[in-house]
């Protein structure tokens, strides 16, 4: 399931994108389309980083991943998906969430650097 997810979520960044580079471009101000570029590259990485953390599910199965998982899934629907909001012309209030999609990412990581520090002893 992790590995589906992931697969998605690598997917869908592929897609926005490709929308942010075509479809957007002709129409959006330099501030939006840095937004959206902005929203594209954090979801890469923090996709890819959850395809990271369905593999090491993998291969250390006793190392839970599940809450770093969720944590870092939700950061990337709110950070994200705010900074997308926003460059397509929706109020710029919304942008009041985008730090808190960044506090569940950080988050998620540490939850995971615990439990590794925790499987390690």
């Amino acid at each position: 399931m992790w590995i589906a997810i992931s697969a998605f979520n690598l997917a869908f960044a592929v897609m926005l994108g490709a929308f942010g580079a075509h479809g957007l471009k002709a129409r959006a101000t330099e501030a939006q389309l840095t937004w959206w570029q902005t929203a594209t590259d954090y979801f890469f990485y923090h996709a890819l980083g959850l395809l990271a953390l369905a593999i090491i599910a993998k291969v250390i199965p006793q190392l839970p991943i599940k809450w770093s998982f969720i944590l870092i899934q939700m950061g990337i629907f709110l950070f994200c998906g705010s900074l997308y909001i926003m460059a397509l012309g929706l109020p710029r209030g919304l942008g009041a969430i985008t730090p808190i999609g960044g506090a569940l990412m950080i988050a998620g990581w540490l939850v995971l650097a615990w439990n590794a520090l925790k499987y390690a002893r």
